[in-house]
């Protein structure tokens, strides 16, 4: 596409900027959709026009797209001390305020928070954890990590090996060597027949242990997990499975880390997945809803164990030897601080639960639709696969596009969905309304319509 006006905001976005998880040639003759604004639940684009978005951006905007009291305590913040550092003893009373508050509602007792900036900096910070923390043990060769395929942990180079998807390594030269990856928990697409979940959930904690055997347990210092396995479309396994991975980690020594990023404060009907799913982590990193997606900030909270192992490396070493020049920013730390005010005050997690009947009743009645297979999900998160042929299980070929072109027809139905391969992956905003969801759920219905029309065109033609 060629703009008639090299000074408008699409052209000079085409000539300047670079963007993230982009076809960068398709870019250049497309052009940006540029948002100008959000209110609750909807963004505007440059047109006016209106979008209900179903992924809360990048599963972030848990109260919304837009808010007056978070935009007052940051202005007050950037006023008051608009940037400090927490290197060598600094701090603000932000940091303290927040890093406090994290440990009081933690999901299991915890010790310590480190602030960082991103998702992608936490984990890439928490491995260096688990590092620094076996290296303080003496056993520097508990150094491999496991994560699991088809999940996603950061951008970052190390936060890129710990992610499963080989799309992301491509072009790249990763993953570094000491990654490994063991079964995504997908018991629709991977059951054997006959195989029930509780026997599927064992089959995997089996296969993991042969992975950590085959390794040598003594060379393996951590397992890493979302627990609902996002950047799959989200994944919610089996009853139990939780349970026998963390049998299996404990029987080694084998630390776990829980990647909270996409499902904290909420998402999945209680403040933390680890409390849904029965989780029990020596490492947690947030971030996202942390700030409502409002101010660039995450943590990594660290229980005792590893606290205790940092101080012996640190008199080894005299000082803990990390950090980011933005971590612990007063004014991003105000704002999360804020932000779990307004969640505590809201009862966030009540509103969540109030809802999800009715998300999990909305989104589940399109398993009658000929394109769509279960829907999965819990709190407001879940997952919807496209399918050619729901009595066989068989899926649409990748190269056929069938989620690319839902995404499309959505859109054009003023709905914003996420698409990973032909998975929908729902997170709306957590204030989002029951009226809102069967909206969207509404709309969705149209564009399965819309999709299902154009592919059954293609076969005809």
């Amino acid at each position: 596409m060629t703009y008639s006006n090299p000074n408008s905001a699409h052209a000079r976005d085409i000539a300047a900027v670079l963007h993230p998880q982009t076809n960068l040639r398709r870019h250049l003759e497309s052009g940006p959709r540029i948002v100008s604004r959000g209110s609750g639940v909807y963004i505007y684009d440059d047109s006016g026009r209106a979008f209900l978005d179903g992924a809360a951006g990048l599963w972030c905007a848990s109260r919304g797209f837009s808010n007056e009291r978070l935009a007052e305590v940051a202005k007050q913040a950037m006023a008051r001390l608009g940037y400090y550092q927490i290197f060598r003893h600094a701090s603000n009373e932000a940091t303290i305020d927040l890093s406090e508050r994290l440990l009081a509602i933690a999901p299991v007792p915890m010790s310590k928070v480190l602030l960082q900036c991103s998702g992608s900096e936490a984990n890439d910070t928490a491995l260096k954890l688990v590092w620094y923390h076996w290296h303080a043990m003496g056993k520097p060769e508990k150094r491999k990590v496991i994560s699991r395929q088809r999940s996603y942990h950061g951008s970052t180079c190390a936060a890129i090996c710990l992610t499963g998807k080989p799309e992301f390594h491509a072009g790249f030269g990763m993953p570094w060597p000491g990654f490994l990856y063991t079964d995504c928990p997908d018991y629709d697409r991977d059951q054997r027949p006959g195989e029930q979940p509780e026997q599927y959930a064992q089959r995997l904690a089996d296969n993991l242990e042969a992975l950590i055997l085959a390794e040598g347990p003594d060379t393996i210092g951590a397992f890493w997990a979302d627990a609902t396995q996002g950047s799959a479309g989200v994944l919610i396994p089996p009853a139990g499975y939780y349970q026998k991975i963390q049998a299996v980690l404990r029987k080694y020594d084998i630390l776990y880390v829980a990647d909270e990023v996409i499902t904290v404060f909420g998402r999945t009907g209680s403040m933390w997945a680890c409390e849904t799913f029965g989780i029990t982590p020596d490492i947690i990193t947030c971030a996202k809803a942390l700030s409502a997606g409002m101010q660039p900030i995450s943590a990594v909270l660290l229980n005792e164990r590893i606290f205790q192992s940092m101080l012996l490396q640190s008199d080894r070493l005299g000082r803990f030897v990390h950090g980011y020049t933005y971590a612990g920013h007063p004014v991003a730390a105000a704002v999360a601080l804020e932000t779990l005010k307004i969640y505590e005050e809201m009862d966030l997690v009540g509103q969540v639960r109030a809802v999800e009947p009715v998300f999990l009743e909305a989104f589940g009645k399109l398993a009658d639709h000929p394109l769509a297979g279960e829907f999965q999900g819990v709190g407001l998160i879940g997952g919807l696969d496209l399918m050619q042929d729901k009595k066989a299980r068989r899926f649409f070929p990748p190269a056929r596009g069938v989620g690319a072109l839902l995404e499309e027809n959505a859109r054009k139905r003023g709905l914003i969905l996420r698409l990973v391969g032909d998975r929908v992956a729902f997170s709306p905003p957590l204030i989002i309304t029951a009226a809102e969801l069967r909206d969207m759920a509404t709309r969705l219905r149209a564009a399965l319509d819309d999709t299902l029309a154009e592919v059954e065109a293609d076969l005809a033609a």
